[in-house]
């Protein structure tokens, strides 16, 4: 449970530093996620949670 709360508050500094460095560009994504289908929103998510555990499986063998 620790490593999970971990892994959350990493993905929370990741996005707060891009929303840190990069505010315009963050609007304009956001902006563009709106307007986007949400069909397209979808497959993005679950492409990049099937990413994301493939990156764990990797590294935790």
């Amino acid at each position: 449970m620790a490593e999970f709360i971990a892994a959350i508050g990493l993905v929370l500094v990741i996005e707060g530093l891009l929303f840190a460095a990069f505010p315009r560009a963050a609007k304009r994504l956001a902006a563009s996620a709106l307007e986007s289908p949400e069909t397209s929103l979808r497959i993005a998510g679950i492409a990049s949670a099937v990413l994301g555990l493939l990156l764990i499986w990797f590294v935790r063998g």
